[in-house]
């Protein structure tokens, strides 16, 4: 029997992790991997034609991303996650908060400008319309923090809470659009904070560490309230199927604590990667000061050289 028009039986049998990883590809989100995964390889491969260097670990970083997408959206959790709410949350931690931070890490908007060619002349092809939608109002807008944070927000409470998440549960298509959601907004949400890749906003370092931490505890609260509800409050997974053998109650319960544990775990990450990019950051500045001082030294130095030649000069 189908659950939510989603293709997903209601028979499942208790979850295990075994369950869990067993292979179920969503399509739309196979063929999308497999597309990012095949077009950042091209970018490598272009590089490493020309003799141009792409550090190893941004394609690690990169491949790891896009790799969580496919273990939450493209195994059992995907199935589990129709019907249970704990697994479920699980996939929206997953594809929200870990997979962007490991996608922006892979820098795949830097690879692009420096793996497409131009164009050339007055024509427009990838790079240059690339380059027109960074420098877009559009883009300024959805990547300034006014707009970050409070969606970043809103995809907790205004979803969950309303009957807007039942609504986009009840089909294939709203619960593919509510899983890009999520994704796109980690995305947005992180990019300015420690994206690698260029964009319209780049605070300092101090402001990122502050933009961070004004998201994260938002993530703590949902989980307490979820864990403190005393009955269950999302329709979805109110009723969970008899095989399953679980308590709704339990399970929210039990998804609350995913949700208020796992925001520590981004935290840590990103304030690890933005503390690695501050530090870069002084070493590179540092080395522009030293090549200065050593110019206006040099320069000193020959004033200086010609004054005692001058003063020779004259001696003579």
């Amino acid at each position: 029997m189908d659950h939510s028009g989603h293709g997903t039986t209601t028979e499942l049998p208790p979850f295990t992790l075994g369950r869990g990883l067993e292979w179920s590809a969503d399509p739309f989100f196979l063929i999308a991997c497999l597309v990012g995964l095949g077009l950042y390889a091209w970018g490598v491969a272009r590089l490493t034609r020309r003799g141009d260097k792409w550090p190893v670990g941004r394609t690690v970083s990169f491949t790891a991303g896009v790799l969580s997408v496919l273990l939450v959206m493209c195994t059992g959790l995907n199935d589990y996650g129709m019907v249970m709410f704990s697994v479920h949350m699980v996939q929206h931690m997953v594809i929200s908060m870990l997979s962007p931070i490991l996608i922006l890490l892979g820098a795949p908007i830097t690879l692009a400008l420096r793996a497409l060619p131009t164009a050339g002349g007055n024509r427009k092809g990838p790079r240059e319309l690339l380059l027109m939608l960074l420098h877009s109002r559009y883009m300024r807008i959805i990547t300034h923090p006014a707009f970050t944070i409070p969606m970043f927000i809103a995809s907790l409470y205004a979803l969950y809470f309303t009957p807007l998440f039942d609504s986009l549960m009840g089909s294939k298509t709203g619960h593919i659009a509510m899983m890009v959601h999520f994704l796109a907004v980690g995305m947005v949400f992180f990019w300015p904070i420690m994206g690698i890749d260029p964009g319209p906003h780049r605070p300092g370092h101090l402001m990122r560490m502050l933009l961070l931490f004004a998201g994260m505890p938002f993530h703590a609260f949902f989980g307490i309230a979820l864990m403190m509800a005393s009955s269950p409050m999302v329709g979805t997974y109110s009723d969970p199927p008899a095989s399953l053998g679980i308590d709704a109650l339990a399970d929210q319960n039990a998804a609350g604590g995913i949700a208020w544990a796992f925001s520590e775990i981004p935290s840590v990450l990103v304030l690890i990667a933005l503390l690695f990019q501050w530090y870069r950051s002084e070493q590179r500045q540092a080395r522009r000061t030293d090549r200065a001082a050593d110019r206006d030294g040099d320069k000193e130095l020959e004033a200086y050289n010609a004054y005692l030649a001058s003063l020779n000069a004259r001696g003579r």
